[in-house]
């Protein structure tokens, strides 16, 4: 990963972290099951913009190197999805 890239990814995976403890204690205080919805509604797109990030760095970086050979390709198992990210 990119070093320069490192604190944003961090950051984004901290605001992730609390987001999720912030989910629990809902749960366990019982409140509405739609706010809590809608809490892990955001709890997925914060995931997809880390997600967009981690990718747009390995497309960079990685993908370029392992075109020249330094890297091994990695290759998704049956099953696996790249899922909807674009860039």
């Amino acid at each position: 990963m990119q070093e320069e890239r490192k604190p944003d990814v961090l950051k984004r995976l901290s605001y992730i972290e609390g987001h999720v403890a912030g989910i629990r204690k809902m749960v366990e205080e019982d409140k509405y099951c739609v706010d809590i919805l809608r809490q892990t509604y955001a709890v997925r797109k914060a995931i997809e913009k880390l997600e967009a990030l981690i990718l747009e760095g390995h497309l960079r970086t990685c993908v370029p190197e392992g075109m020249k050979g330094d890297r091994a390709p990695f290759h998704f198992s049956r099953g696996e999805s790249a899922g909807t990210i674009v860039l």
